[in-house]
């Protein structure tokens, strides 16, 4: 997974390169980052009593906005795009399924080799946006703020230790619904990423009589392509 992160990283860098070459043609109707990528780490917030992420929970983010100019000069506008999302989350929370329905305990971090549960999603992200560029002006400081909707498609986890290995294939608690509030601020191609998540990760799942009410925020770093 990291050499795809790697190579990942380097093909974006290198199309952004590419597409700020300089020109004698000056295109005032220019549209700005309609491509990302991004990745991030994932912190789980309100967490159940006992429960520990004992790793590193990652995601991935990719996808196309389109961008929308609000005014003549083109630096403020809107974002409304499409796009896909996979997170992963490294916890002590084990989650198997016991006559059809699941179960969801804390262990101790000593007792599994390695646990995990993730998501894959579809997105749509929502943005106001504000940036400094012109028609000539390639690297420029850029504030979008906005709304992230996203459909979790496939919810899955593996847990294993030294005797077994479960894996669920479909939690049917993971809330399929997930949406929440983006940041993105930076300049050129250094940009920091901020998701918080305004809806729980679970919905009507209990650790004995404890509710499961995590959300999320994510923390990271966001590349836009022309």
């Amino acid at each position: 997974m990291k050499r795809v992160f790697i190579l990942i990283s380097f093909l974006c860098s290198s199309l952004y390169c590419m597409g700020q070459t300089d020109s004698t043609f000056v295109d005032n109707k220019y549209f700005d980052d309609q491509f990302y990528f991004g990745f991030s780490y994932n912190a789980l917030l309100e967490q159940p009593t006992d429960f520990i992420q004992n790793g590193i929970s990652g995601g991935i983010g990719i996808g196309y906005i389109r961008d929308i100019p609000l005014n003549k000069q083109r630096n403020v506008g809107f974002g409304v795009g499409f796009g896909y999302a996979y997170n992963v989350y490294i916890q002590n929370m084990k989650i198997e399924e016991i006559s059809g329905e699941t179960k969801y305990t804390i262990v101790s971090s000593d007792a599994y080799r390695s646990n995990r549960f993730a998501s894959h999603s579809i997105e749509v992200p929502i943005e106001f946006r504000w940036r400094n560029s012109t028609p000539t002006k390639y690297n420029f400081w850029r504030v979008y703020a906005g709304l992230k909707l996203g459909y979790v498609f496939i919810a899955n986890s593996k847990f294993v230790d030294d005797s077994e290995t479960i894996i669920v294939k479909s939690i049917n608690e993971f809330d399929k619904v997930q949406y929440g509030l983006t940041l993105s601020v930076g300049y050129s191609s250094l940009n920091l990423h901020v998701y918080y998540g305004l809806n729980d990760l679970f919905k009507d799942a209990y650790i004995d009589s404890e509710a499961i009410n995590m959300n999320q925020l994510n923390l990271g770093l966001i590349f836009y392509i022309l």
